[in-house]
């Protein structure tokens, strides 16, 4: 049987995730540790021998520069960088910015909980006039303010997460394309949670770590079989 590989990484550990701050699509650059996670992730790639020829990464820094040092860890540079904001993690909404360990003295640690794991569950919407709001920002022009996301449950990420799957992911997979996806934890999970129809209360349960690459793994007919991570 041919099997074909997609290696999914979400990306090392940000400023943010250090401070232990919701962070969404707020642009954020990686910590020191997160710049040595995306370093061991690259090495890993390569004691397993698994190469890619092609790669996705979301609009956000984090995602693309946890790429950015994979391509220069492996001697691979050369590889195009495909950016798509279908990718993006889950839009926190009013939640961004804020540190989740206050939020649970404020709200309690299960509304907490829900708005972070549950599946139907959004958080909070951010206002236009937020200075964190990121929709006038022109890397996202594209989307256009009425459909700019102002928060986001995993089954709204799932949704663009799943058009990314369908327009772009196995499209080039059908080309025969060997796919690295830098990504972040929501983003993940609800393509995981696509792939392998995942029961909505046990994808709470799946915990991505930052910066450990997964081998998604499908048959001759892009029929997902199983992932692992290395």
């Amino acid at each position: 049987m041919s099997v074909k590989k997609v290696i999914l990484i979400r990306h090392g550990q940000s400023k943010w995730n250090l401070l232990n701050k919701f962070t969404g699509w707020n642009d954020v650059e990686l910590s020191d540790l997160g710049k040595k996670e995306a370093v061991k992730a690259a090495n890993l790639l390569k004691m397993n021998k698994i190469n890619f020829n092609y790669s996705f990464s979301s609009m956000l820094t984090r995602s693309i520069h946890t790429l950015w040092i994979i391509l220069k860890t492996l001697n691979k540079t050369w590889v195009t960088v495909d950016k798509d904001w279908k990718l993006n993690e889950r839009h926190y909404g009013a939640l961004q910015g804020l540190n989740k360990d206050e939020m649970v003295k404020k709200y309690g640690e299960e509304k907490v909980h829900k708005w972070r794991r549950s599946y139907k569950i959004s958080p909070p919407k951010i206002k236009n006039f937020n200075s964190l709001f990121s929709g006038y920002d022109e890397r996202y022009e594209n989307i256009g303010l009425n459909n700019f996301p102002k928060g986001e449950s995993l089954e709204l990420t799932e949704k663009r997460v799943v058009e990314f799957w369908k327009e772009k992911l196995l499209p080039h997979m059908k080309l025969q394309k060997k796919i690295i996806i830098v990504a972040h934890g929501n983003s993940l999970r609800a393509l995981i949670k696509y792939l392998g129809n995942i029961d909505d209360v046990l994808i709470s349960r799946l915990d991505i770590p930052t910066g450990s690459p997964i081998v998604y793994e499908f048959n001759k007919n892009y029929l997902p079989i199983r992932y692992y991570f290395l």
